[in-house]
């Protein structure tokens, strides 16, 4: 069994669809930062069956974006970690705007030509994870 030790302070991603670590990760810039990240794949759950796990070491709750971790997998719980104990845990839901989380693919869009303008979504429909493009309204499912 793999172990990987607790941590004495910092943020427990938990329950992320499995599979969907590495995107968080990046989403996150995680990767930009000088600071111990330990990502699990796979875990056994007996809840989901399988889970990635991300553990960030430190006093990083202020470096998370909520709303990515949200678009990506609204099912996470974040677990804040002080002195080896959960302190305090969150959850995510789908955001209702995310700004360079997608980017819109209709070539007509403003987006395409004015390059530094932000890729802007709104959550149209949230039963079905539907967001639209504030300039031209171009759709995306967020559902697979």
């Amino acid at each position: 069994m793999l172990n990987i030790s607790g941590l004495n302070e910092g943020v427990v991603l938990d329950h992320i669809e499995a599979g969907k670590s590495l995107d968080i990760y990046f989403h996150l810039g995680l990767d930009k930062l000088d600071i111990p990240v330990a990502i699990i794949k796979n875990a056994k759950s007996k809840k989901m069956g399988k889970k990635d796990i991300i553990k960030i070491e430190g006093d990083v709750l202020d470096l998370i974006d909520f709303d990515v971790i949200g678009y990506i997998d609204h099912n996470i719980t974040i677990n804040v970690i002080k002195n080896n104990s959960i302190v305090e845990k969150k959850t995510v839901s789908l955001p209702e705007k995310i700004t360079n989380i997608i980017k819109c693919k209709n070539p007509r869009c403003i987006t395409s030509i004015e390059q530094e303008l932000p890729h802007i979504f709104y959550l149209s429909d949230k039963e079905n994870e539907v967001y639209r493009c504030i300039y031209c309204e171009e759709k995306r499912n967020k559902k697979k």
